[in-house]
């Protein structure tokens, strides 16, 4: 990360990205734009269990909807789900265990769900993962990446189909902020050829690339709708453990998780959502540039269509082996 560059995503994140943003930015929210039943619609939430995405689940299940929790833990997704169900009195909350980090698992997970005759409304792709040391999954890929990106690819690919079988379908792919500081790496998506590996900066490339498949997904898929969003620096249990010393400094001014959550909440069931260009990022409900000025993180479109056929190849290991 060039020193440029990290000096002006620390001053925007301090200006935008901190609970002042968020309540700074509330202020212009339509207050009623939530005021929804979403009865009868099918929400798929991945990493429910905590943060972020419990949030979104226990908000989709307080307005009627049918949420599907995609968590690693049994014992937290079955705590998580029961609290849900009971706080809003929606039985209709489904746990499915799932560690996005296993290619194969999430490949048989999501023919599975396409054969079960269940529907889907809207997809949130919001389990992630930042491991601070090099590791591999027993398929040879990088664990961060086989969780952020091709664990978030193959579940939304396989998933398109029974998306495009019901009208105004969403995929909301969680990223972060971090994208800012990296540009699109083709040559180690592996991260193999690193001096020192550092999980912040390996994130944040991961984030970069869920971003740039929400583009191009979005111009593939016409029929659904996609946006990647950023829910500013909020307290969840992720930051506390996989960044403890960022969390020290910023304990005081970080998000609570309902308000990270809030803008991942409207993209899911604000009926004006539908009026929205497909492939944005967004941030506290509206599009945000996604390059910081003069930071040289562009790519051009044969590499953002190279990261595609890449992962297409990868997935493809995992979704052949069902049909042989």
């Amino acid at each position: 990360m060039s020193l440029y560059r990290s000096s002006v995503f620390v001053v925007k994140g301090l200006r935008e990205f901190c609970r002042s943003g968020y309540e700074r930015a509330a202020k212009s929210f339509d207050q009623t734009a939530l005021d929804i039943n979403v009865g009868g619609k099918s929400f798929l939430i991945t990493g429910a269990n905590s943060g972020i995405g419990k949030s979104t689940a226990l908000a989709v299940a307080q307005r009627g909807g049918t949420v599907h929790m995609v968590c690693r833990n049994q014992e937290r997704g079955e705590e998580a789900r029961k609290e849900i169900a009971e706080t809003t009195g929606n039985e209709d909350v489904h746990l499915h265990i799932v560690d996005m980090s296993d290619s194969q698992k999430v490949a048989d997970f999501a023919k599975e769900f396409v054969n079960s005759g269940k529907q889907l409304h809207v997809l949130v792709n919001n389990a992630g993962c930042m491991v601070n040391t090099r590791q591999e999954t027993a398929a040879g890929y990088e664990v961060n990446f086989a969780t952020n990106t091709l664990g978030t690819y193959i579940l939304t690919s396989q998933l398109i189909p029974l998306l495009q079988q019901v009208e105004n379908a969403r995929v909301i792919t969680v990223s972060s902020g971090g994208m800012y500081t990296q540009k699109l790496n083709l040559n180690d998506l592996q991260n193999k050829k690193v001096s020192t590996f550092e999980g912040t900066a390996v994130y944040a490339g991961q984030k970069r690339q869920q971003v740039i498949m929400t583009e191009q997904w979005a111009k593939r898929h016409p029929e659904i709708k996609f946006f990647s969003m950023h829910p500013g620096w909020a307290d969840t249990p992720a930051v506390r453990t996989s960044m403890p010393d960022f969390y020290e400094r910023m304990k005081n001014r970080l998000r609570t998780p309902e308000q990270g959550a809030d803008t991942l909440v409207w993209l899911c069931l604000a009926s004006r959502v539908q009026e929205e260009k497909s492939g944005g990022f967004y941030l506290d409900r509206k599009p945000q540039a996604k390059h910081l000025t003069f930071a040289w993180t562009h790519s051009s479109e044969q590499e953002e269509e190279k990261l595609m056929t890449l992962l297409e190849e990868m997935a493809s290991n995992f979704t052949k082996s069902q049909s042989e």
